[in-house]
């Protein structure tokens, strides 16, 4: 793949401001040339290897959202809502991930998606993407420790040992991975997604068997649970609104599953050779949304009904193998032993999980210092790469998790992990927004379609569509507490809580985006880019170099070529 240069449009062009590119500063006050990047004290190591990229990918993308979170969405509205919300949602993911893929393979800088939206967008929407993404993140993490430690009550009961040693251990594991460096943590990271991976595609084999009638019971059921109790369950009424408010309510479920593939937007700093490896990774996640989740959810509406008594069971349990739609299947078709074995699975999740979101929150405060949005201190890294001061506030933060050992103090955290999850939703809507400007600023200043390593395939068409789809489930992912159903506790008809903490990142989210425009209204950090001031040339000019150094490396290789690679690419690397 051919270097990415620029070309002038036309003559206009010779009016972008200086500061964008050679070795001064940019207007964000960093200074993104190549001096910056090879600064000892402040960079990360290009260490993930394109194999490592890829299973992170997807590692992301596969979670307890979809081994456990599919149950609840299916006894709420029935098969064919969680069918049709999984694949609609799953297109969204697509279309950020591409518009991603599209920014981070032209300059695959450091500080990630919250840097694009910084350069290309408002310095604005680059603090406040930042900071919400990283509260989310070590909000996230210890909520995982949480429920690690859960998990590990299925064979050690809570009144034999304290959960908080469960957590503390995890904590120490997940601190020492990330310590280690980048090449440590995607080794880690790779052979765990490995395992989420096989454990999907042995839970879809097993599905499908049990489907076509060769479990236990020989019981070939078909569609038939489509019929009778029927395709779609109506909820918070009957006829069409019943059945309409009950597929909405699984788009809410759904979004929040997907959340977490745009993991690989973090890594782009830190991974070998970008400009092939990040558009790759994109280009797989289409069809791994695909395998993993609508085939998922399809043979799952096929094996349980949605009035079925041990999914109701289910759905009432916190977290591990109990609470899986999977092991309802496996129980109503006459299998036993097994839910053992996948609450193991579940751990690995779990463990995986934490680990990837203290990755994330340390990368995150790293790059709002490499922005000059928090304190220069959190950009500074050791010889291996890590930034180690980020790593170590976002770790001592985590210790929240040892609050969940006390019983009384798990409601109020359950509250804070609800407040922080519209963060996410955030996040997909400011990379989509980037991605907008993004486009108008290269047309602007010359920078063609063929020059680009990767374009969005559907382009702004396809970014606007996931735009709108976005906000609209941002604004009524909560519809319910609108909704007064009889027999709600305490006899309200308005579930203030619920309303308080699922809408209160919205307005937290605009107040970090106006505040900072306040406080910076007497210089151009308080005013957005035009298509022709955004930043696409600073840092530029050392990424080719690199790139150009890494593939005369891989020329030079060439002969020590492993055989077989061929065959793993061809018919493995698009599941792995």
């Amino acid at each position: 793949m051919g270097l990415i240069q620029r070309k002038p449009a036309d003559p206009s062009m010779d009016e972008v401001p200086s500061s964008h590119s050679g070795d001064e500063k940019s207007p964000l006050g960093e200074n993104l040339s190549h001096g910056a990047l090879e600064d000892p004290s402040t960079g990360l190591h290009r260490g993930l290897k394109s194999r490592q990229i890829t299973m992170i990918a997807i590692g992301g993308a596969i979670g307890t959202g979809l081994i456990i979170g599919t149950g609840s969405a299916l006894a709420k509205a029935g098969p064919l809502s969680i069918l049709i919300s999984y694949s609609i949602v799953g297109f969204i993911v697509y279309m950020v991930m591409c518009a991603l893929g599209e920014m981070a393979a032209y300059l695959p800088i450091q500080s990630g998606f919250t840097g694009y939206a910084a350069r290309f967008c408002d310095p604005a929407l680059g603090f406040s993407l930042g900071y919400t993404y990283w509260f989310k993140y070590i909000i996230v993490t210890p909520n995982q420790l949480t429920a690690a430690s859960l998990v590990i009550q299925y064979w050690v009961p809570r009144e034999r040992v304290n959960p908080g040693v469960f957590i503390a251990v995890f904590l120490v594991a997940i601190v020492l991975i990330n310590y280690l460096g980048i090449r440590f943590f995607g080794e880690i990271e790779f052979w765990l997604s490995s395992l989420k991976v096989l454990t999907i595609v042995g839970l879809l084999i097993l599905s499908l068997v049990l489907v076509l009638g060769g479990g236990p019971d020989h019981d070939r059921k078909g569609f038939r649970y489509w019929k009778d109790p029927g395709a779609m369950k109506p909820l918070y009424g009957t006829g069409d609104k019943g059945r309409f408010l009950g597929l909405w309510s699984t788009f809410v479920t759904a979004t929040f599953a997907y959340l977490g593939t745009e993991l690989v937007g973090v890594t782009v700093g830190e991974a070998q050779n970008p400009r092939r490896v990040i558009p790759r990774a994109i280009k797989l996640t289409f069809w791994r949304i695909v395998v993993f989740y609508v085939l998922s959810v399809l043979l799952i509406g096929m094996l349980v009904p949605y009035n079925s008594k041990a999914l109701s069971f289910a759905t009432k349990q916190s977290t591990g193998a109990s609470a899986s739609p999977f092991v309802v299947a496996m129980i109503e078709s006459g299998i036993s032993g097994l839910p053992g074995f996948l609450n193991a699975c579940i751990l690995i999740f779990v463990f995986s999980a934490a680990n990837s979101d203290l990755y994330i929150a340390t990368r995150t405060l790293y790059g709002l210092a490499k922005e000059g949005n928090s304190h220069r201190l959190f950009a500074r890294t050791d010889r291996r790469g890590v930034p180690i001061y980020a790593l170590g506030l976002s770790a001592t933060i985590a210790c929240i998790a040892f609050l969940n050992c006390a019983d009384d103090s798990r409601k109020v955290f359950t509250y804070f992990v609800n407040l922080v999850t519209i963060f996410g939703l955030l996040t997909w809507i400011s990379i989509l927004v980037t991605h907008v400007y993004f486009v108008k600023a290269r047309r602007a200043q010359g920078v063609e379609k063929h020059q680009m390593a990767y374009t969005a395939p559907f382009g702004l068409y396809g970014t606007y569509f996931a735009l709108g789809f976005c906000i609209v489930i941002a604004i009524f992912k909560n519809f319910d507490v609108f909704i007064h159903v009889k027999g709600r506790k305490d006899g309200e008809k308005f579930d203030h809580t619920n309303f308080i903490t699922g809408y209160l990142g919205i307005p937290l989210y605009l107040i970090m985006i106006f505040g900072y425009k306040l406080t910076h209204r007497k210089s151009s950090k308080g005013k957005g880019w035009t298509p022709l001031t955004a930043d696409l040339i600073s840092g530029k000019e050392a990424i080719d170099r690199e790139e150009e150094e890494f593939l005369a490396n891989k020329a030079a290789r060439k002969g020590d070529k492993k055989p077989g690679g061929w065959f793993y690419r061809r018919f493995i690397a698009w599941l792995f």
